[in-house]
C-alpha cells in the first residue's frame, strides 16, 4: 500500500495541508476528508457530472481528478458560493426560479452553470443547454434550469 503523500490545496478561500493515498479522489477528498457534501457522487464512472467542481476557474468532474492532481490549486465547491449568508446569482435563480427538483444534481449544475458564466457572461440558449447537458439528471426537463442560469446571466450583468 502506498504511502500518504503531502497535499497543499485551497477550497472555497481556505487553504488545507493535509496527507492523502495517492489513489484518493478529489471527490472523496471533498466529501469525506474535508466533510463538504455537498459535492455529490453519482456514476462513479465520470460520466453523469454530478460531482462538478470548479478547479482553477474550469468545471471539473471531481470523480475522474486525483486528489494529488489538484496540489497546489485552487477548487469551489457548492459550498464555497454564497457570501455569508448571501446566495451566489446562480443560486438565488435556482431557487427563485423553482430549478430545483428532487436536489441531487443541483449542486453539479449551479458549479457547471458558474464556471460557463465565468468564462461567457452572456451565453446563448445553445450555449446553456450544451453546459447544462454535462449534468445527466433523471427528474428534470431542463427547462427550469436554463431559464435559471439565463436569469443569473443577467443579473451577473447588472440587468436587474
Amino acid at each position: 500500500m502506498s504511502e500518504p503523500k503531502e497535499l497543499k490545496i485551497k477550497v472555497n478561500g481556505k487553504l488545507y495541508e493535509l496527507k492523502v493515498k495517492p489513489k484518493t479522489l478529489l471527490s472523496d477528498l471533498l466529501r469525506k476528508d474535508l466533510k463538504l457534501t455537498g459535492t455529490k457522487r453519482g456514476c462513479l464512472e465520470s460520466t453523469c457530472g454530478v460531482c462538478t467542481v470548479i478547479l482553477d476557474g474550469k468545471a471539473v468532474r471531481s470523480c475522474s481528478i486525483l486528489a494529488l492532481q489538484a496540489n497546489g490549486h485552487e477548487v469551489t465547491t457548492i459550498e464555497g458560493l454564497a457570501q455569508g449568508d448571501k446566495l451566489h446569482p446562480v443560486q438565488e435563480a435556482f431557487i427563485s426560479h423553482g430549478a430545483i427538483e428532487c436536489g441531487f444534481c443541483i449542486p453539479g449544475r449551479v458549479m457547471m452553470a458558474k464556471a460557463l458564466l465565468d468564462e461567457n457572461p452572456n451565453p446563448s440558449r445553445e450555449d446553456v443547454k450544451m453546459a447544462m447537458q454535462g449534468i445527466l439528471c433523471a427528474d428534470s426537463g431542463y427547462t427550469k434550469q436554463i431559464e435559471a442560469v439565463e436569469i443569473a446571466a443577467e443579473k451577473m450583468q447588472g440587468g436587474e
